[in-house]
């Protein structure tokens, strides 16, 4: 039966704080005492024309709520709730739902159409609700235009909700006409209509693949997309784009009859049309580049006709019109556009299209751009002065460093004079962003003749420095472009330009961190970047004033750790601040640890350094956690065993990050600091191994774990049994089935779509890691005879895989490394076994002749332990 709940909604929602907490936890004792019942007094809630627009609304969105939620472990609670429902309060929630969408309030029809699609979202993969499509399509011969217009709405939410496999090829093709039909002007006259259509189009797109192999039906589409990108509404025009821009990425091997119709449409939205539509239009240019980018990376060359998808280049062949397109827009900047962080304008997303159609096309760009550069980077307008510097900036990824270099060497004394001296912020500010590109595209070890001088790197420098006193946007290029300028240093060793300048570059930096407008335009943090990189490519030379920086930061992060009674903003900015001093320390270690003659004096910090992380971890901030964690990591591996003395007191640290679920970057990092830990203090860490390996099984046994940690857990059983050795064998009865069962699970995954192909193998990586490094813990130990009952079982686990031929790199070398050190470890006791095994030797033979020569090394020392396994 339907509760009376109107009131409890409407005071849920009262600007009377007692009131709203009394109707919020009524409403919550009501769903708790009978779920049935409150669920179906919502819908009624929603249904009911009389009740208030205020009330109905929020009965949808609790509705909708006790169906969905973001945590996959929640949303399938959730589902798994509703399914349990009896059939007959199923039927009336349902009923009553469709009922809304003929209700003229519009508020109501899209609540109902958005609960809807949840509902089905959960009822269609089970054959539940097989009625509802037709139910929805018997609505789109209603007279009245509401009704109509509330059943697109809702076919474009379901769309958007079920997977296309859950619904068969005869409704598809109703759906897509009903949806087509309704955009199509000749027919249609309700704009809301055809604007509900348009937008329930772009959610059907995915389930049109068989209607787009057919010429008639594909045609048909097409025109009708083309056709409402030029309706009299701007919404209806901007959906239109939209669509247009969803199937240049699902359908680009289609496209090739209608490009040149849609390159006219394009053109003329982006020089007359409202910005909402120009920009969909642009984004249609974008999309297709992302494409083409993708398709020429995948197979690096020409297209020869062994690809899956050919590359119909159709950004090569539309450049001579695209880029003066696109060079327009450039000149359509807005005033304020550096100091709005979200801004994103018509300007700003042709110059990022242009960036892409560089790298789309290569070198073939530059003689189109340059000519524009070279006109208007002189003129007295502003506008046009940084539309030039945009273009020039967007253009340095893609052409050939032989291409452009020559161009940079004659810019770069006038970019840093502009730089300097330029009248306007919005000039300076795109001067600085084009520094950075120039520096990340042309400079450092993989580029062949930089840019970048012992000659004019002072200069540079120079002019960085100067400009970080700047306005905060410009400040804040300034520090990204030194930034890029450190890191092509990184690998130079003890012969890099920058080392006569460390003092004064970490001076202002500093500086910069502390003035007082630091925390406007990101502008701390990149400083902090900035230094961080300048850290990495310090060397013998500059170890001496890295070492300055220690007792300068810890001050800094002690004082924040010390602040008191502050305002909630106030604990934002610490917090932010002292992750960024957390994140420096880590790099400091890291590099100090690493540069031999600085490692002995570094480590007289190591007891302060500690005692602060400390305290900060006693802070309980959740970003901070993670930046305090990877820098315990970084002091772990840098001190070694001598790490031993800090456990009793990080050890409870280090238990809150493993059960962190809710933040789960942090449970990921903490797996990571235990295989750090592991690899610093060897057999010094089993005091801990019980408390660690118990809290790991728990998060692999648990739904709430986010997926990604997992592989890393995996991982991490191999990190501790190579650091215990055999003392892991009292874990093997827990840690085997555990892994025997994942690799059964994740062997016989098949992929249907590139992330899940990723995870997987992520996770088959894992699992061999493990493998590999409980096999080797093990070696030369009298208990190896506790691993041989798995070895067929691990020996399955790579058959099977080999055999699906889904395995990337990273899987074959670990595959590669278990086999290895299954022959090694086990000898004579697996050598029958591995001999039985046709997968095994495939895989060794393939990878013998492998491109990667890492692969190539792995395979032969396999084949080697093998045949002294077999053999022995």
């Amino acid at each position: 039966m339907a509760l009376e709940v109107t009131q409890f909604l409407l005071n849920a929602q009262s600007i009377d704080q007692a009131t709203r907490t009394h109707a919020e936890e009524s409403l919550k004792q009501i769903q708790e005492q009978n779920l049935p019942a409150f669920l179906l007094s919502l819908s009624a809630e929603l249904a009911n024309d009389n009740r208030p627009l205020e009330s109905r609304k929020l009965a949808g969105l609790i509705l909708k709520n006790a169906l969905d939620a973001k945590e996959l472990h929640r949303k399938n609670d959730l589902a798994q709730r509703w399914l349990s429902l009896d059939l007959a309060t199923k039927t009336q929630i349902k009923t009553a739902l469709l009922q809304t969408l003929s209700s003229p309030v519009s508020n109501a029809r899209s609540t109902a159409s958005q609960v809807i699609a949840k509902v089905a979202g959960i009822e269609l993969p089970h054959k539940q609700w097989p009625e509802l499509i037709n139910s929805l399509l018997s609505n789109i011969h209603q007279v009245e235009t509401h009704v109509k217009q509330g059943t697109l709405e809702t076919l474009g939410y379901v769309c958007e909700e079920v997977d296309p496999q859950v619904v068969d090829q005869d409704q598809v093709n109703r759906i897509l006409t009903a949806v087509v039909q309704g955009m199509n002007a000749s027919t249609e006259t309700s704009s809301e209509v055809r604007l509900a259509a348009t937008r329930a189009l772009y959610n059907a797109l995915g389930f049109a693949q068989t209607n787009f192999t057919n010429d008639m039906e594909r045609d048909y589409i097409m025109r009708v997309v083309c056709e409402a990108t030029l309706s009299s509404d701007v919404k209806i025009r901007q959906a239109a784009f939209e669509c247009l821009v969803a199937i240049s990425s699902t359908y680009y091997e289609k496209l090739a009859p209608y490009m040149q119709d849609i390159f006219n449409i394009t053109l003329k939205a982006v020089r007359e049309d409202e910005e909402p539509v120009a920009l969909q239009a642009i984004e249609f240019w974008s999309s297709i580049c992302d494409e083409e980018i993708d398709i020429l990376d995948d197979y690096r060359s020409e297209y020869t006709g062994d690809s899956e998808v050919p590359c119909f280049y159709f950004i090569k062949q539309a450049l001579p019109a695209l880029v003066p397109m696109l060079l327009e827009t450039l000149l359509k900047q807005e005033e304020d556009q550096d100091q709005d962080e979200g801004a994103w304008n018509v300007a700003m997303a042709g110059g990022t299209c242009l960036g892409l159609v560089a790298r789309t096309v290569g070198d073939d760009i530059v003689p189109l751009v340059m000519p524009f550069i070279e006109e208007n980077i002189s003129k007295p307008d502003w506008r046009r002065r940084e539309a030039a510097t945009y273009a020039f900036g967007s253009i340095l990824e893609g052409p050939s460093p032989g291409k452009l270099a020559p161009i940079v060497n004659v810019a770069l004394n006038f970019m840093l004079a502009a730089l300097s001296r330029d009248p306007n912020n919005h000039v300076k500010d795109t001067t600085a962003w084009t520094l950075g590109r120039i520096f990340e595209f042309l400079h450092g070890a993989a580029v062949e003749t930089s840019v970048i001088t012992q000659e004019n790197c002072q200069q540079i420098l120079t002019v960085l420095l100067q400009s970080m006193k700047d306005v905060p946007n410009v400040a804040e290029k300034a520090c990204g472009a030194l930034y890029f300028l450190a890191q092509g240093y990184e690998d130079e060793g003890s012969v890099s330009p920058l080392t006569p300048f460390f003092q004064d570059i970490f001076q202002m930096l500093l500086f910069v961190t502390h003035r007082e407008d630091a925390t406007e335009k990101n502008l701390r943090t990149s400083a902090y970047e900035a230094l961080n990189e300048v850290v990495r490519c310090s060397n013998d030379e500059t170890a001496p004033i890295v070492m300055q920086l220690i007792p300068v930061i810890m001050l800094e992060l002690h004082q924040t750790v010390e602040a008191q009674k502050l305002t909630s903003d106030e604990r934002d900015k610490q917090n932010d601040l002292q992750g960024l001093l957390c994140g420096c320390l880590q790099v400091i270690i890291q590099k100090m640890g690493s540069i031999e003659g600085s490692k002995y004096a570094f480590m007289q910090y190591a007891d302060q350094i500690m005692d602060l992380l400390l305290k900060v971890f006693a802070s309980r901030n959740a970003t901070v956690h993670e930046e305090a964690m990877l820098a315990i990591g970084a002091l772990a591996y840098t001190a070694g065993p001598n790490f031993a003395k800090y456990m009793p007191q990080f050890y409870q640290y280090l238990e809150m990050g493993l059960q962190n679920f809710e933040e789960y970057q942090i449970c990921a990092i903490t797996v990571g600091v235990v295989g750090d830990l592991c690899r610093a203090l060897e057999d010094k860490i089993l005091p801990y191994c019980d408390g660690i390996m118990t809290q790991l099984l728990k998060n692999l046994s648990s739904n709430q774990l986010h997926r990604s940690v997992k592989p890393p857990i995996f991982s991490c059983f191999g990190d501790i049994a190579l650091a215990i050795g055999e003392n892991f064998e009292k874990y093997l009865v827990y840690a085997m089935p555990m892994l025997q069962s994942a690799a059964e699970l994740s062997a016989h995954v098949v992929s249907q779509d590139d992330d899940m192909l990723e995870y997987t193998n992520q996770l088959r990586n894992g699992i061999l890691e493990a493998y590999s490094g409980i096999l080797q813990g093990f070696k030369s130990s009298p208990k190896t005879q506790a691993l041989v009952p798995y070895a067929a079982h691990v020996l399955q686990f790579i058959d099977t895989m080999y055999g699906g031929r889904e395995m990337d790199d990273a899987v074959m070398k670990s595959a590669l490394g278990v086999l290895g050190d299954l022959a090694d470890t086990l000898g004579s006791h697996v050598g029958p076994l591995i001999s039985q095994s046709s997968s095994s030797k495939d895989l060794i033979e393939e990878c013998m002749v492998y491109d990667d020569p890492l692969i190539r090394e792995s395979a032969e020392w396999a084949k080697l332990a093998i045949n002294r396994a077999v053999s022995g």
